[in-house]
């Protein structure tokens, strides 16, 4: 097996049993938490920001449900929700399952935060430049 095809066979995607007692899910409902791919969270990062005319926005709105819903998947891979269903449930829930998805992804809150807060100082250095 060539390297090339040893790389792109290898199963890297960390993953863990859902378990969320608020919900009744426990291990034995075929749930998993897993990280992220690489295509996938250059998405969610780029979600997180957005270009209004020349100026770019942070948009943390839904930021936990939309990585939950990115990271939830059944026993055979799918995604279980969207990021609008997930936004209803429990804040405290989606909290805790954030900080999981997060890690498994290495994507810690504090990157998120430090996101908006880059975002922040380039739309203020762009708004302070015209």
């Amino acid at each position: 097996m060539s390297l090339k095809d040893k790389i792109l066979a290898a199963d890297d995607l960390p993953r863990k049993p859902l378990i969320v007692p608020e919900w009744g899910i426990t291990e034995e409902d075929d749930g998993w938490i897993r990280g992220l791919t690489g295509a996938e969270r250059d998405a969610y990062e780029s979600s997180i920001r957005q270009f209004k005319g020349q100026q770019m926005v942070v948009k943390l709105e839904n930021v936990r449900a939309r990585l939950v819903s990115l990271c939830l998947v059944d026993g055979e891979g799918n995604r279980v929700f969207t990021d609008k269903e997930l936004g209803a449930k429990s804040g405290k829930v989606l909290d805790r399952l954030f900080d999981q998805c997060a890690d498994l992804s290495g994507l810690t809150a504090d990157q998120v935060e430090e996101l908006a807060e880059v975002f922040d100082g380039a739309q203020s250095d762009e708004a302070g430049s015209d």
